[in-house]
């Protein structure tokens, strides 16, 4: 029995997969958290990575050879993948370090000319094969871009996901369908294409006002676009689309094909055809189907339309922001009565609480992500989550990090608190004020149109910086409106490389969310959804600062209040009356006077 179980477990399944290697005549291949949509969040099907090495973080990529298997992720996961990798014979290769090289790298030292690496080409970003490609064809590596050595070894592999397709209606819905093709078709023209290639599900999402269920959180489906000047296919699964919603599609010039036809359908585009596509976001198994036509490469156009949201948007985002706020004032209430009652409260339990909290405001659709519920050394690790195997009992003395979010009809929000538990030290509320003091200063921001967004970054860090402290995560990313709580093309995010789409403009909304870890003590995070609008326009050009959208106090319980100045004391006071005076028409009881307390003024 137990030989059995470790045969199926990742050491089983390396021992496995470098078995098929020998068979395949490969000698290494390389394991991404990706689908054929670049997908941050995957369907089980295509959750090769963590099938394989038993790590379910968001990131990270596997590289295995006949005698190394090494797993690459980011500062967010190096503490928890180290935990989770004891005793698969996977090495964590801490990505981003300064002495690990990136797998590519790895290989041009330790593999000779001739050697065989096989990734999946259809979850391979033709960008990212193009570079990897280059290095190595100069090294004398193959790389083999037809062969699936997981999925070869993966014999109960889930299907596919066959949820249903719906449609997002005003008055949620603020833009039509035939604005938003409207506006990507004058992108295609401005580029010389008739085709334009979509295989990103936001995207397709945004670009036809609708939505699915096919990934956990993100309300998306599985399909592709192909969008002509006349008319648009669409290639989703069989029956995900009820014969009403295709009529209503049909008038609107949107024909259904079968998911599986991408491939096909491109190799059928006449030779003389341009087709547009962003090689960043779609995969080199995708195009490798578009080789005969003539290709214009740039960003999706729909990336930067999304991102900037419509006023009407804007105003279902903070009517959103409201109802968010108003849960998270019960929630906390609930919490802080039963912390008070000396009741049984586990991470698990906050999970729990939260999430039926907002289930019971209106419009409220899914979390916007697995809540993270992390008390003490577990806040040390960014994106920590509770398992029923794996969870800690809140009691004694502590900080209690608790990142969450919701999808509603009318906007998607992200939100982080600190909160105490008993007694908090004072180096505690020394790092918690550092971090208050990097969140204040962005949110405070005013910065030109079409600034660099990774530039803002340093805002946020220089009260740790000058601490010698820092954190290894970015402190921005953009969010979608009632779609994936991570989008571009906007990220804060010092470490980022600056790219043109990447700029600043109007209607974006964007995390603030700088965080502090101290490896086995405990974590701190606060994070604001904030929207950039304008400012002013002077003989210098115009200037957009940030509104804040998220309603929620910052714990003040937590602050060293003399560390902070007067500007940024009457920021919190300033950001307390307003939460205090939008979330009060929503609540009574526990949660009105827990409300109450929680935003009363510090000393100015």
């Amino acid at each position: 029995m137990g030989t059995a179980a470790r045969a199926d477990g990742p050491a089983g399944r390396l021992a496995a997969l470098r078995a098929g290697l020998g068979k395949a005549q490969l000698d290494a291949c390389i394991v991404l958290s990706s689908d054929p949509h670049l997908s941050e969040y995957l369907p089980e099907h295509w959750q090769t990575r963590a099938w394989l090495s038993g790590f379910n973080g968001s990131a990270g990529s596997v590289l295995v050879t006949r005698d190394f298997a090494g797993l690459w992720t980011d500062g967010r996961y190096w503490v928890q993948a180290a935990q989770g990798l004891d005793g698969t014979g996977i090495t964590l290769m801490r990505a981003g370090a300064r002495d690990v090289p990136d797998m590519v790298d790895w290989l041009l030292e330790h593999a000779p000319a001739g050697t065989r690496v096989a990734v999946d080409g259809r979850v391979l970003a033709e960008h990212t094969r193009r570079q990897w490609q280059s290095r190595l064809d100069a090294a004398g590596i193959d790389l083999v871009l037809d062969s699936d050595p997981v999925g070869d070894i993966w014999k109960d592999r889930p299907a596919l996901p066959d949820a249903a397709v719906f449609e997002h209606m005003p008055p949620f819905a603020c833009r039509t369908r035939e604005e938003n093709l409207g506006a990507v078709r004058e992108a295609m023209h401005e580029h010389g294409a008739q085709w334009l290639l979509f295989s990103t599900l936001d995207d397709i999402a945004w670009l036809l006002n609708l939505r699915g269920n096919d990934v956990s959180y993100n309300p998306v489906f599985l399909a592709h676009a192909l969008v002509g000047e006349q008319n648009v296919r669409l290639f989703v699964g069989a029956d995900k689309v009820g014969p009403d919603l295709q009529a209503v599609l049909a008038l609107d010039g949107i024909e259904l094909c079968d998911y599986g036809q991408i491939g096909p359908a491109l190799g059928a585009l006449p030779d003389d055809a341009v087709l547009m596509f962003d090689p960043q976001r779609v995969t080199a198994g995708t195009v490798r189907n578009a080789q005969h036509v003539n290709v214009a490469e740039a960003a999706n156009p729909s990336q930067l339309l999304k991102a900037q949201k419509t006023p009407a948007e804007a105003d279902h985002i903070r009517r959103t922001m409201e109802h968010d706020g108003a849960a998270l004032c019960e929630f906390f209430a609930w919490f802080e009565a039963a912390q008070t009652a000396g009741e049984r409260v586990t991470e698990l339990d906050v999970d729990t609480q939260i999430t039926a909290a907002r289930a019971r405001r209106p419009n409220f659709v899914s979390p916007s992500f697995n809540t993270i519920a992390a008390f003490n050394a577990n806040g040390a690790m960014p994106h920590y989550c509770a398992t029923l195997d794996s969870f800690a009992q809140i009691e004694g003395d502590g900080l209690l990090l608790i990142d969450s979010g919701g999808q509603y009809l009318g906007g998607t929000t992200d939100i982080t608190r600190v909160v105490p538990v008993g007694q908090i030290s004072e180096a505690q509320k020394a790092d918690f004020t550092r971090v208050l003091k990097g969140h204040i200063a962005l949110a405070r921001a005013v910065f030109p149109v079409g600034a660099p967004s990774p530039m803002l970054d340093t805002l946020a860090r220089m009260p740790l910086w000058r601490e010698g402290l820092d954190y290894n995560h970015g402190t921005g990313h953009g969010v979608g409106y009632f779609l994936n709580v991570h989008e571009g093309p906007q990220s804060i995010a010092v470490r980022s490389r600056t790219q043109p789409d990447m700029a600043m403009r109007a209607g974006m909304v964007t995390s603030n969310e700088p965080g502090l870890y101290r490896d086995g003590q405990w974590g701190i995070r606060i994070e604001n959804l904030v929207l950039a609008v304008s400012d002013q326009s002077t003989e210098f050009g115009e200037f957009l600062c940030f509104e804040t959208l998220t309603l929620c106090p910052i714990d003040t319980r937590c602050i060293l209040v003399s560390e902070l100045d007067r500007a940024e004391r009457q920021w919190l006071n300033d950001y307390h009356r307003t939460v205090r005076a939008r979330l009060l028409p929503y609540i009574q009881g526990e949660a009105r006077a827990w409300l109450l307390q929680r935003t009363e003024p510090i000393e100015a």
